[in-house]
């Protein structure tokens, strides 16, 4: 395991490696003192997101828990992996693992938006009895087919563009509709979020574009397993279900199915944007405020 402190931030960067030898990343928040001997919280990010997904949420909710954010492999600082059919949940939940495991991490709790909600949900099946809480951001075991379409329409597609203000602006015009009360600024500050400064001067999307190659399979899209059976293996802990409100990729009634299919857990959604919630509105804000502080303490 390889440490860095980084004295301009709040994080540790951790480095480890997967099993079929992609060198991995994440960025680690101590937690208030005293806060090791409680599950930590695991954040997760999105299809083509990074580790910069949470850099206003993470500190916040490290006042409460050590957090740990993931970047998968193909983002961010995480390399880029060799085999792209690898760019799939189950790779990812076998990549987290191996991080658990070399921490030593026996319990911790999760924070997944989209594609990680699907990654925790997995994990809660698969690893019983090691998941404290789970909050899904935007997704569930029911997905709409119209927003995957519309994500398998964009991923690994684009250009670069020659400056931030030009980057925000190609990115609003394609993402418009999921936060329709951005102005300029909320735009560029996501699009710092989610892209890069090439060597050359240009600023392009920060994961590697093959990460839509399994995409592309017939019927190797998330829409194609059952995941209520994943879903369900989240009974019995903390559960927050968050939707946007304009969201194309959980729909309402899906999400009522999910609340009502697991009735200790709470749905909230959050007005005024779509797929996905950045978990930085007030009403998100809140509702994760109140999910921690029902987390077990062992």
């Amino acid at each position: 395991m390889l440490a860095q402190q980084d004295s301009r931030s709040d994080w540790s960067d951790q480095y480890w490696w997967s099993h079929d030898g992609v060198r991995l990343h994440a960025r680690i928040y101590a937690g208030p003192e005293g806060s090791d001997s409680l599950p930590p919280i695991l954040c997760m990010p999105g299809l083509a997101r990074n580790a910069r997904d949470f850099e206003d949420l993470a500190p916040h909710v490290a006042r409460y828990r050590k957090v740990i954010v993931i970047e998968f492999r193909g983002r961010g600082e995480s390399a880029y992996a060799k085999d792209p059919m690898t760019y799939v949940p189950l790779t990812y939940v076998q990549d987290v693992v191996a991080l658990l495991d070399e921490l030593e991490i026996e319990r911790f709790a999760a924070i997944g938006t989209s594609l990680g909600g699907l990654v925790a949900m997995l994990m809660a099946a698969t690893l019983p009895g090691r998941l404290a809480g789970a909050v899904l951001n935007d997704v569930g075991p029911e997905l709409e087919t119209a927003g995957l379409e519309r994500i398998r329409d964009y991923i690994g597609a684009g250009g670069s563009q020659p400056t931030w203000i030009h980057a925000a602006r190609a990115f609003a015009e394609l993402n418009g509709a999921v936060y329709p009360g951005y102005d300029i600024r909320d735009w560029l500050r996501l699009t710092k979020r989610t892209h890069k400064l090439t060597p050359e001067g240009r600023i392009v999307t920060d994961y590697d574009k093959q990460i839509a190659a399994p995409l592309r399979v017939p019927n190797g899209g998330e829409a194609g397993v059952d995941l209520w059976p994943a879903y369900r293996a989240l009974a019995g802990i903390p559960l927050l279900i968050l939707r946007g409100e304009l969201s194309d990729i959980l729909s309402r009634s899906a999400s009522a199915k999910m609340a009502a299919e697991l009735p200790g857990s709470r749905l909230v959604e959050v007005p005024g944007v779509g797929h996905a919630p950045t978990m930085d509105e007030p009403e998100a804000r809140a509702a994760i405020d109140a999910w921690a502080a029902e987390l077990p303490q062992a």
